[in-house]
């Protein structure tokens, strides 16, 4: 059964930093793209940044290039999101997800992690 368990979420005042985790279980990911998305309340889900999981290359929103950070660890089939910078408007439900290289929609998630930054 393949899991994705996030963590890393919490209160943080605007300028600081977070580093949220996504941690992979239940199959080899070798094919795959994880993903970080976000949902503020009242807004809808939007997509925060990817990277590939074998050659381990990024992408990002280009609203937030610069402040946030993808990477993953393949030993510890980890996915990592470093926010740096953050801003009241980072305030969000963060989810890690994963697809297919070759698919458009992600078809596993995890089940969130709150984060709040405060002004």
């Amino acid at each position: 059964q393949v899991q994705l368990v996030e963590s890393g979420g919490g209160l943080v005042q605007a300028g600081g930093s977070l580093r949220l985790s996504c941690a992979v279980t239940g199959r080899t990911f070798t094919s795959y793209v994880m993903g970080w998305f976000r949902q503020a309340p009242g807004k809808e889900r939007e997509f925060v940044a990817h990277i590939t999981w074998s050659v381990g290359s990024p992408y990002y929103a280009d609203s937030l290039k610069g402040r946030f950070t993808i990477s993953r660890d393949k030993d510890k089939n980890t996915v990592y999101l470093q926010m740096n910078s953050l801003k009241p408007e980072d305030t969000a439900v963060y989810y890690c997800a994963a697809r297919l290289l070759l698919r458009r929609e992600y078809n596993y998630w995890g089940q969130g992690t709150q984060v709040t930054v405060s002004s």
